[in-house]
């Protein structure tokens, strides 16, 4: 998950001397909203199309070099770096760089939102359990024994912290569907469930029920 591994290089970048107009062109053809700038071959910035929009087409890129937007990352650093930066700066794509601080090429955001739901096992089948819990109280061994105890395993678990309420909030991707077994054996063990999205037993029974009922009724 290094954001090496997720470089496209099929996408322009400009110069500081090129104009407006150029950057827009790009702009419109590949479908993005930044472009990645150069100055001597050093990756400069990123331009936005709000910034190019507010002005004249004929001036060049260095008119705007104050509004650049000083956000990259290296080709290193992990795919998670590159997701805070979309989200913190709100870009189409993320700029990748190599020690030197040359531009090794982009990751678009649009892939990005690939790989985070690859990451968090969202694009297979799962249930999902939400968990109140005080932070000193957290213990993900704990947690990891007691869905092991249902025949199911953890494929993912991520943690958040609660600012209104201090407490931290974990999130539970199973790798069952059928998740009523492990909801109660979190609340016999004074667990808060916040949340859970998933089929229950009990419901799967009663359609059963429902439908061997149908079924003879219609006999």
């Amino acid at each position: 998950m290094l954001a090496s591994q997720h470089i496209q290089t099929n996408y322009p970048s400009i110069n500081l001397f090129d104009k407006v107009s150029l950057a827009l062109q790009l702009m419109d053809e590949y479908e993005v909203m930044h472009l990645p700038v150069l100055s001597e071959e050093k990756f400069a910035g990123l331009v936005s199309k709000d910034d190019l929009l507010d002005t004249d087409e004929n001036n060049s890129i260095a008119s705007l070099e104050y509004l650049l937007i000083k956000a990259c990352i290296k080709s290193s650093e992990h795919f998670i770096a590159a997701l805070q930066q979309a989200a913190e700066f709100n870009l189409s794509l993320v700029a990748v760089v190599n020690e030197q601080s040359e531009l090794a090429g982009v990751i678009p955001s649009s892939e990005l939102l690939k790989i985070a739901a690859k990451f968090t096992g969202s694009d297979e089948p799962g249930g999902i359990i939400v968990l109140e819990v005080e932070r000193r109280n957290y213990s993900l061994g704990e947690i990891s024994r007691l869905v092991e105890t249902n025949a199911a395993s953890i494929m993912q678990i991520n943690t958040m912290s609660e600012n209104d309420s201090g407490l931290l909030l974990v999130t539970i991707k199973l790798n069952k569907i059928e998740v009523s077994d492990i909801v109660a054996t979190f609340q016999r063990y004074d667990y808060q469930i916040r949340y859970y999205f998933g089929d229950e037993q009990y419901a799967n029974e009663l359609k059963e029920n429902y439908n061997h009922l149908i079924s003879y009724l219609n006999i």
